[in-house]
C-alpha cells in the first residue's frame, strides 16, 4: 500500500471517529446547578485530554480511547437528566 493511500485511509478513519463522538455539551446552568455544571466541565476536560492522548499516540489505542469518549458522552447525558430531575422535584 502506498503512503498516500495509507494517509487517505487514516484521514477517513479520523473523520469517521470525530463524527461518531462529539465533545460533551455543557448544557446545565451553573446558576441553578453549580455542582452538576462543574461535573460537565470536568467531563469536557477529560474528553479533551483523551483527544490529546489519541493524537500523541497516533490514534493507536485499540478503540479504548474512543470507548472512553463515548462513556463521557453518556456521563454528560446523565448529568443533564439529573439536572432536569432536580428541576422537576423543585416545582
Amino acid at each position: 500500500m502506498t503512503k498516500t493511500k495509507m494517509l487517505l485511509g487514516a484521514s477517513v478513519l479520523l473523520l469517521a471517529g470525530a463524527a461518531f463522538a462529539q465533545k460533551p455539551a455543557q448544557n446545565v446552568s451553573p446558576k441553578h446547578h453549580p455542582n452538576i455544571a462543574a461535573a460537565q466541565r470536568l467531563s469536557e476536560q477529560a474528553y479533551e485530554k483523551i483527544v490529546a492522548a489519541q493524537k500523541a499516540n497516533e490514534w493507536d489505542m485499540k478503540g479504548h480511547a474512543q470507548k472512553a469518549k463515548e462513556l463521557l458522552e453518556q456521563v454528560n447525558n446523565e448529568l443533564k437528566e439529573a439536572a432536569q430531575a432536580a428541576n422537576q422535584a423543585h416545582k
